[in-house]
């Protein structure tokens, strides 16, 4: 998946995530450009469902939950001595 293409499909979510959370809490959703094309209960699922009809890396799996944390991550790093 393209960055842009990627970006379209997070921005999608962000502008639209307080509705889609009231209909799919706690689900994970397949979006494709400014669509949601699957809804699923588990990643894995939505996963291999999805590569049946679509390639890889034309789709976006996304966590249906409240808040910036459901689209974003906190990495760090520690020095192992």
């Amino acid at each position: 998946m393209s960055t842009i293409a990627f970006e379209k499909e997070l921005a999608f979510f962000i502008e639209n995530q307080q509705e889609l959370v009231k209909k799919h809490l706690g689900k994970i959703l397949v979006i494709k450009g400014k669509r949601v094309i699957g809804v699923y209960p588990t990643a894995l699922e939505a996963y291999v469902e999805t590569q049946k009809k679509y390639p890889l890396g034309s789709f976006m799996l996304q966590p249906c939950l409240p808040g910036p944390e459901a689209y974003t991550t906190t990495v760090t790093s520690t020095k192992i001595a």
